[in-house]
């Protein structure tokens, strides 16, 4: 079980999450964890799929955070790009999280999927003050289907968009038999909306920025791509071509995923995928100590 998690931050900005609740112990990582867009910080929460959970039984500290715009977080908006501003203040708000909870902690490693993947991204290329140990991401690659970017700006002019949930369904979930009977019903919890901003960054401006960005990230990076992910073009190619974005980078474990849709979280492969996360994760920490 999760407890749930609130920071207010030096800048009055309010972070909601939840927490699993493990202490930092001495050389052990503390893992934050950054939602991707449409989902809040129970993405990483959900009964028999959650990374939460699973770090609990691993003992290793877990903290997923409400990005601003979700869940209790206060808002944010910005007239350039939105991943950069959340990778702004976020980056912020973990280095005071850090001071306050690191403890004995070797370092932070972030875990973010989809957009969430992208500003963690993005906070890796700032070079943290804040001890960044590694960078763990799925569900974000080199490019859009040529009609995704159209259909997202074609969306109502209002600032936060409620995708219907069967659209939903389509769009973050594999063919039938890449999940379970309980999903994707189960994962439901975790809905809710989303900025349009950051759907028109994600299939605009990430996309022109990602091999800079990716090229200022000098930790190690781990990185899964499902096999039916919707949202990307996905395929081998796609794969190598995100993988050499990371040209400063000291260790690459980047590799398309079978038999997952966009949410590996909540598809089959889902425990050894999270349990792969949290062992970069710690070997992160070896690294370190």
């Amino acid at each position: 079980m999760s407890n749930s998690f609130t920071h207010t931050a030096i800048d009055g900005r309010v972070f909601t999450g939840r927490s699993n609740g493990v202490e930092t112990t001495a050389g052990t990582p503390l893992v934050v964890a950054l939602h991707g867009g449409t989902y809040s910080s129970a993405y990483f929460d959900i009964l028999g799929y959650s990374l939460l959970d699973r770090g609990t039984a691993a003992g290793v500290p877990v903290i997923a955070l409400d990005r601003p715009n979700y869940g209790g977080s206060s808002p944010l908006e910005s007239e350039d790009s939105i991943i950069l501003a959340n990778a702004d203040v976020l980056s912020a708000a973990i280095g005071e999280i850090w001071a306050q909870r690191g403890c004995d902690a070797s370092g932070v490693v972030l875990i973010g999927h989809s957009i969430g993947g992208a500003i963690a991204t993005a906070i890796a290329a700032s070079q943290p003050v804040w001890p960044l140990l590694g960078l763990a991401t799925s569900g974000c690659l080199v490019q859009v289907p040529a009609e995704s970017a159209g259909a997202w700006a074609a969306l109502p002019p209002i600032p936060m968009i409620d995708l219907p949930v069967p659209l939903k369904d389509q769009l973050m979930f594999g063919p039938a038999g890449t999940y379970t009977d309980d999903m994707p019903a189960a994962s439901y919890p975790s809905n809710t909306l989303v900025p349009k901003a950051e759907l028109l960054d994600v299939t605009g401006g990430w996309i022109n920025r990602r091999a800079e960005t990716c090229g200022r990230v000098t930790v190690p990076v781990f990185h899964r791509q499902g096999e039916f992910d919707n949202l990307w073009v996905t395929n081998q190619n796609e794969i190598d071509e995100y993988r050499a974005g990371f040209t400063s980078a000291p260790s690459l474990d980047i590799e398309l995923l079978p038999g997952s849709g966009h949410c590996i979280d909540f598809h089959t492969p889902s425990e050894v995928f999270e349990d792969a996360e949290l062992a970069f994760a710690m070997s992160m920490q070896l690294a370190r100590s």
